[in-house]
């Protein structure tokens, strides 16, 4: 079973050229981000989020709903390979409030995708900079973050690329070893912050649905608390626990206090678009 792609077209509000074009890749990319929002919330009532592709089309596609990293990445994944694509899944481990030396389990999803005949990405021949050949591009759908990518972002190390209006570059660590460790990062004010780290290790499904239980299962798991982002045109809503941030374009931001079960419910309905099941307090 696929994604019905007209359902899904719709749901984000996109009516592009269904070629396989980096043209195509960057208006899907950011339609997507822009019309279904990250959340959490059957994590937080109790429910590990499944990730069979009908299920999916339900919930993200024909449904008031959003997701994290696992749903929202492999849906897109979905459609992208019915669009021609060719999708690679890895998992990667979050470096976001990570300690120095610390080493996460893979709790995220990422993509990297090749475009037929792209003319914008790296090379036939792997180049000093340890180009990846076949033009080759990081997508990420699913992080919840105000510094997420927004298009799509070539994987080559070190070359930094501005997309609707956020800077990203991927460096490699370790890119004498057997595996090199490839880390988006983004530009905060005058740092590099590092989001996520992967290896070129192709994720089979059964690994997916592993990391996905332990990130709605583990009692430590950060996903325990409600968490819920929206990105729009003009600014990022972000909700955290009991906690609302608006961050405006011209990077102003105002910080708001959620009182109450019901006031949750309008919030989500309202501004993030969700409609949210029973069982969804702001406390958790």
């Amino acid at each position: 079973m696929s994604v019905d792609l007209d359902k899904y077209f719709a749901r984000i509000g996109w009516d592009g050229e269904r070629a396989p074009t980096l043209d195509t890749l960057r208006s899907l990319q950011y339609a997507h981000v822009l019309g279904i929002p990250f959340e959490n919330i059957d994590v937080v009532v109790g429910t590990v989020p499944s990730l069979d592709l009908t299920d999916l089309e339900a919930k993200l596609v024909a449904g008031s709903r959003g997701g994290y990293c696992f749903e929202q990445n492999t849906l897109f994944a979905d459609v992208l390979e019915q669009l021609g694509y060719r999708v690679t899944r890895y998992t990667g481990r979050v470096r976001v409030g990570a300690r120095p030396g610390e080493i996460r389990p893979r709790t995220h999803l990422v993509l990297g995708i090749e475009v037929p005949g792209d003319g914008e990405g790296p090379g036939d021949d792997q180049g000093p900079g340890g180009e990846v050949p076949g033009g080759r591009y990081l997508v990420d759908v699913g992080f919840g973050s105000i510094d997420a990518l927004l298009e799509p972002l070539p994987m080559v190390p070190g070359l930094v690329r501005e997309g609707r209006g956020r800077r990203h570059r991927l460096v490699l660590e370790e890119a004498d070893g057997p595996a090199p460790v490839w880390v988006l990062q983004a530009r905060s004010g005058d740092t590099w912050i590092e989001l996520v780290s992967f290896t070129l290790d192709a994720a089979p499904p059964p690994d997916i649905g592993v990391a996905n239980w332990h990130v709605a299962t583990h009692p430590r798991s950060p996903f325990r608390r409600l968490f819920v982002q929206r990105t729009h045109v003009d600014g990022h809503l972000s909700l955290d626990g009991t906690t609302l941030t608006r961050t405006a374009r011209d990077g102003t931001v105002t910080v708001e206090p959620v009182e109450g079960a019901e006031a949750l419910r309008e919030l989500l309905e309202s501004e993030f678009g969700i409609a949210p099941p029973p069982g969804v307090r702001p406390e958790r």
